[in-house]
């Protein structure tokens, strides 16, 4: 497929490794290309996510687009930043004809109890809330959405880095709240998050849905 990757940190360089090893071509949007090592193959495109006229010109004939954006987890505007420029990603998706946006949201927005989300939570980082929180809103926003195929992604609660052969190729799903094991952790490696979203774009499965995964 013809992939739109916006993001290339934590999460954006292991999604654009499993998708550029399984074949597809992949356009990284990011702010910084210099700084950006991409795979042999993969077209790396200058744009600002929070403008959506440049976006939409970058998207055209893209397939799907994923976003794996993050406005920076030490920016004051963290909150602020994080919609507006999610809320340009899906502008500019539909406006350039993009027949599909997967967004890898956060695991705030789970649910760990009926009516108790994460991120609400008092033990929940101080450091994470607001990204978290503007990545909850912004689903509420997409469950709206009819003008574009969407699908939102929250990690496991706990993602780390895999070690030399941690990335499984399994991994269980879930829809509204967080994939425990027999010890109660959420778990997922990096790796394997990438795994996941790989599947969704080849085999459908969550279409205008959010889901988690995790071991």
């Amino acid at each position: 497929m013809k992939i739109g990757l916006i993001g290339a940190g934590f999460v954006g360089q292991a999604v654009l490794k499993e998708l550029t090893d399984r074949g597809h071509q992949v356009t990284l949007l990011v702010r910084s290309p210099e700084k950006v090592k991409a795979p042999a193959g993969t077209t790396v495109k200058k744009v600002d996510a929070q403008d959506a006229s440049e976006l939409e010109a970058a998207m055209q004939g893209l397939e799907v687009v994923v976003s794996a954006y993050n406005a920076g987890w030490t920016n004051p505007d963290l909150y602020a930043d994080f919609l507006k420029g999610s809320r340009a990603i899906l502008t500019a998706s539909k406006v350039a004809g993009v027949p599909r946006l997967l967004v890898v949201g956060g695991a705030g927005s789970l649910y760990i109890a009926p009516g108790q989300q994460l991120v609400d939570q008092p033990a929940f980082p101080a450091e994470y809330k607001a990204g978290a929180s503007a990545a909850r809103d912004f689903l509420q926003e997409l469950r709206q959405e009819k003008g574009i195929q969407w699908t939102y992604f929250s990690p496991a609660i706990e993602m780390h880095p895999g070690t030399s052969g941690q990335r499984k190729g399994q991994y269980r799903t879930g829809l509204e709240e967080p994939v425990f094991d027999a010890h109660q952790r959420s778990v997922l490696s990096v790796e394997d998050l990438a795994v996941a979203l790989a599947d969704e774009l080849e085999k459908p499965q969550f279409i205008n849905q959010r889901f988690t995964a995790a071991y």
